[in-house]
């Protein structure tokens, strides 16, 4: 140790022996960083651990849905949501899609919001979790906005608002959404609404243009002109079908592009998830 402090640390008047006190606190410094990295260890285990058991939570809660045991059901999805709390070292109710911004766990966005919208439909049974099922609808369309399932969930939810039992919820999910996304005025228009096709084009907006100042230039280009062709198309339906051909082409070219997180496939990118692959 004394030829070592003389040659790494540079000392020239190193004592020939340490006092008693001195090696016992260094003692107890060595221990206790020992057990804390010992600790950290664990933590990190029981971290991993519970990010594997969170698939079988999933399969357990769908299996009790299509069995209609709503509450068990409940407490399976309460208890994967918890767990991915605690391997975010996140406090309840304080997920985040930013968390999940690494492309091998993007694909859980989508888990999380099939989640919160089962959610919406068991609190929907009862008048006394309406608390919860808006809290559950914000947070759907905190998460699904991120996801490829989004305008499958934007239709059914607009079926809920006409014959669930709370239809204000579902309404709130959709009065969020609307406001969290910028439209994409011609394609919007051409499609008559949401498709695939207006998701991968709006994606393309929010991942690509939006990361460099010229994309961004262009974004508001097309904001400042694009209104008055979708006004145009609105006006003339006749030009919509070639309209829609030449953006389907589009958004396809954009899909081979940009790789298989625009790419729409939905069973796929969802068994991939319960799989445990991400």
């Amino acid at each position: 140790m004394k030829l070592r402090l003389v040659e790494v640390v540079g000392l020239t008047n190193v004592p020939s022996e340490a006092c008693p006190n001195c090696m016992r606190e260094f003692a107890n410094q060595v221990s206790a960083g020992a057990t804390l990295r010992v600790e950290e260890a664990k933590k990190a285990e029981n971290r991993l651990q519970l990010w594997r058991n969170r698939v079988a939570l999933i399969k357990q809660a769908k299996q009790l849905m299509v069995s209609k045991l709503f509450s068990d059901a409940a407490v399976s999805y309460e208890k994967y949501l918890r767990i991915l709390e605690v391997v975010y070292e996140r406090k309840p109710g304080e997920l985040s899609p930013d968390l999940f911004s690494n492309g091998a766990r993007k694909q859980e966005l989508t888990v999380i919001s099939s989640v919160y919208w089962d959610l919406m439909r068991i609190y929907d049974v009862n008048p006394r979790y309406r608390d919860r099922q808006l809290k559950a609808a914000e947070k759907l369309a905190e998460f699904s906005r991120f996801t490829p399932v989004l305008p499958n969930l934007i239709k059914k939810a607009e079926a809920q608002t006409r014959q669930a039992k709370n239809p204000d919820a579902y309404k709130h999910f959709l009065k969020l959404i609307n406001a969290k996304r910028a439209r994409c005025f011609i394609a919007t228009a051409a499609f008559e609404g949401h498709s695939p096709e207006v998701m991968i084009l709006c994606r393309f907006r929010d991942e690509v243009l939006r990361s460099t100042a010229i994309g961004r230039r262009l974004t508001l280009l097309y904001y400042r002109f694009s209104p008055p062709v979708a006004d145009f198309l609105d006006a003339h339906p006749g030009f919509k079908p070639p309209t829609r051909k030449a953006l389907t082409w589009l958004a396809r070219t954009l899909s081979l592009w940009m790789g298989p997180r625009l790419v729409l496939r939905r069973k796929a990118f969802r068994q991939k998830s319960l799989d445990g692959s991400v």
